[in-house]
């Protein structure tokens, strides 16, 4: 029986405009979340970001191209990784509109309940999800698997749909727990504070969701 081959990996001009893409992205979301998280190092850095992002992303993705030249795998999660960063931030961005929205509408000040500010935290943050998991399903099907061009089927959405949803159970409890946790036992906390609490704890509960999906959505979703 002959043995079976490794399938070829290629790095293609297409590839290198999504990498342009998503890192661009991946640059404008950072802008705004890193001034409200940390304005001094927005303030020395805000001209750089979007460059290097557009010059990094590409070039990481080029790295893992030859990596994954004897690691197949590698390749693939380079491109998810970078989907991967970009979605973190779409969740964190909304997430972060979400809590402005609300201090703004309800004039929450620096005195901000904590209990309160824990209460909305789970809602914001699955606002902030669901708008992550929508660009996340576009991007790796197109990019990430490849299959733009498969046609979509009732089992595709039904299986998306599950991995979704148990994503999104993962990465708002493991946020909601991580948030509880750092703040649970303050008091005093200003809203910049809790921002920067929230904005840690969202991006935990991003990463292992993210992690999650990654699993469903290879060896389930997008099997070829």
């Amino acid at each position: 029986m002959p043995t079976p081959t490794k399938p070829e990996i290629r790095i293609t001009q297409r590839d290198y405009h999504f990498a342009i893409a998503a890192g661009l992205l991946i640059g404008l979301l950072l802008l705004p979340i890193l001034k409200t998280n940390n304005p001094s190092i927005y303030a020395k850095l805000w001209l750089i970001i979007v460059p290097f992002f557009l010059l990094a992303t590409p070039l990481g993705l080029r790295i893992a191209f030859l990596i994954g030249k004897k690691f197949a795998i590698v390749y693939q999660i380079a491109k998810f990784g970078i989907i991967g960063v970009s979605n973190v931030l779409v969740d964190l961005g909304v997430f972060a509109l979400a809590a402005v929205f609300y201090r703004t509408q309800f004039g929450i000040e620096t005195t901000t309940v904590i209990v309160g500010a824990i209460t909305f935290y789970s809602l914001f943050k699955s606002v902030s999800f669901i708008v992550a998991n929508i660009n996340s399903y576009l991007w790796n099907k197109h990019w990430t698997f490849d299959q733009g061009t498969k046609k979509q089927t009732k089992s595709e959405f039904v299986q998306f749909f599950v991995v979704s949803i148990v994503g999104f159970l993962i990465n708002v409890i493991v946020a909601s727990i991580a948030f509880k946790f750092v703040v649970g036992s303050k008091t005093g906390l200003s809203d910049v504070q809790l921002a920067q609490f929230g904005t840690i704890a969202a991006a935990i509960g991003s990463i292992v969701g993210l992690a999650w999906n990654f699993v469903g959505y290879k060896l389930w979703v997008f099997k070829k």
